[in-house]
């Protein structure tokens, strides 16, 4: 699906690093103590004899025995986002309602009248789990409209000016596929579930192209330092052009895998057209998002049996399974890649019944599907995702943190399905770890650290972690993070492993994290990240 590989011109070999533990993710030669980069590829990989003799005139990096990995590929980011979220209210760690309250107004003191007060990423779990309402926000933010969201982007909440803005009363009908959250009294509380947010996100102004570009070069340097050197985005049309304006002037140092909305399947088929493929090496497009259902916080998680906490509900479809397959069935044909989001166990099945169906009357090709999140499988379900050859596209930090509060929503039996890393690769499926991020921190040790410990945030379930028995190693969480989200882009000839004739994608770490114990991944940093030969990040 990518673009062959640019010719590289002979030149001298420009950088070496020595004395490293080189974990390449190569099973030819796992490990080495050097490397040494040419232009914006590895020219070797080996002992430190034999890469000095390449050394005359290049920059000699001496690690002093840090590790050095190939560069972590994130694979479910909404990139922009997180950009503007990093100089917006900061609400995920608000442990009170009073402290949730308290920093929205000290922010909306530092903004001018009338500005939208947006982000956030709050978690009503951590004051035990009463929803904020209007009320909450309309007596400390009279001048600005609010409409901030829960930290898994799929529930926020607005002040009344806000409400009045977009039209939403008592009077406003249901929305498919979302929820207005009403009180005793009908009228709207300011809770607003998956597409029902749409009815204030319509009427938010749009970002300027400039803002635009500022939050992808905040979001570009974040990651860098985080040891990211490419992202799979799933994101808008908007978004893409961010993407591709800024590779027309030079600016990316993050490579992109830019994916939009399912539905627009038919607009991204003439664009691949019109550009004649898919993109290069940092800016590749070719994907598409979809949505079955919500998410298990917000209890709009499509679920085979009613919540635990909620008997009545079993969740929502964010799009019917009728339109979803139109959609996918079309866009394979294109020769497009899909990515659909499945939470809840009922989410995950039909999706895959839907894949398998599509497959089998398209015919045979290098497909790729992928189910983003794959969060809670039926454990029938497992053993599909290797025999469809579907890549489960997950995100380890959300085990540590639904962790903490899972049991109570879906009951422990349901939960030993949850995040079942060690389930899938034993059953011979494709998996690719990600962030998630603005939803969570886009830090692969954190996500390391969560895959092999699944210790969660709150210390309850230590030392042996929350559903210990999906524990997986170091190297498969490593494995996840490069390899497997290089494969998951199509991209595996180019990135994903240490080897000559690859690109020089690499991150430096300060400790090994094959030789210490589990728990201290987390205390791990990032020492140097290089993308395509470049440093582009140095502690």
């Amino acid at each position: 699906m990518l673009a062959k590989p640019f010719a590289v011109a002979a030149m001298a070999v420009n950088l070496v690093i020595v004395n490293a533990r080189i974990w390449t993710g190569d099973a030819r030669r796992p490990w080495a103590d050097a490397i040494a980069v040419e232009g914006d590829r590895i020219k070797a990989v080996g002992s430190g004899a034999e890469v000095m003799k390449l050394a005359a005139g290049a920059r000699v990096i001496d690690a002093h025995g840090a590790m050095v990995v190939p560069g972590f590929t994130d694979t479910h980011v909404h990139f922009i986002d997180g950009g503007f979220r990093l100089a917006s209210v900061q609400l995920r760690d608000a442990r009170t309602p009073a402290e949730f309250t308290a920093r929205i107004k000290a922010f909306a003191a530092t903004v001018p009248a009338g500005t939208w007060i947006l982000g956030g990423d709050w978690d009503h779990q951590n004051w035990g789990g009463a929803l904020p309402t209007r009320a909450w926000l309309d007596s400390i933010t009279p001048d600005h409209p609010v409409f901030v969201t829960r930290l898994d982007g799929h529930m926020s909440v607005a002040n009344s000016r806000a409400l009045r803005l977009a039209g939403v009363t008592r009077a406003t009908a249901d929305v498919a596929g979302g929820e207005i959250v009403r009180g005793a009294d009908g009228e709207p509380t300011g809770v607003l579930k998956d597409n029902a947010a749409d009815l204030v996100f319509a009427v938010i102004p749009p970002p300027s192209a400039a803002m635009n570009d500022r939050a992808l070069e905040a979001a570009m340097t974040y990651v860098a330092a985080q040891g990211v050197t490419a992202v799979h985005n799933m994101g808008s049309w908007d978004d893409l052009e961010t993407f591709a304006r800024a590779h027309a002037a030079g600016r990316l140092r993050t490579r992109i895998y830019a994916a939009v909305p399912l539905a627009s399947w038919e607009r991204l088929a003439a664009y691949v057209r019109a550009h004649g493929g898919t993109g290069d090496a940092w800016f590749h497009y070719g994907a598409l998002k979809g949505f079955v259902d919500g998410s298990l916080g917000s209890h709009t998680a499509a679920m085979l049996e009613p919540f635990t906490d909620a008997p009545g509900d079993r969740g929502l479809y964010v799009t019917s399974n009728e339109e979803r397959y139109a959609w996918i069935r079309g866009a394979d044909a294109a020769g497009l890649q899909v990515m659909v989001h499945a939470i809840g166990d009922r989410a995950i099945r039909e999706q895959l019944d839907l894949f398998a169906r599509v497959a089998h009357e398209n015919g045979p090709r290098d497909r790729r599907f992928r189910i983003e999140h794959a969060q809670h499988i039926a454990p029938a379900d497992v053993a599909r995702f290797g025999a469809l050859g579907v890549i489960a596209s997950m995100q380890p930090y959300h085990a540590i943190d639904d962790g903490r509060w899972a049991d109570r929503v879906i009951g422990p039996e349901r939960a030993k399905g949850t995040y079942a890393f060690r389930s899938l690769l034993d059953a011979g499926a494709r998996v690719a770890f990600g962030s998630d991020w603005f939803v969570a921190p886009p830090t692969p040790l954190e996500g390391i650290y969560a895959a092999v410990t699944r210790r969660t945030l709150d210390g309850a379930h230590d030392p042996d972690g929350w559903v210990p028995g999906e524990r997986i190693t170091v190297e498969q969480a490593l494995r996840a993070y490069t390899a497997g989200g290089a494969y998951a882009g199509f991209d595996e000839g180019q990135r994903g492993v240490l080897k000559a004739g690859m690109l020089a994608d690499l991150v430096m770490l300060d400790r090994d994290l094959t030789r210490i114990p589990a728990p201290e991944i987390r205390d791990a940093r990032v020492l140097l990240t290089m993308v395509g030969g470049r440093v582009v990040y140095e502690r």
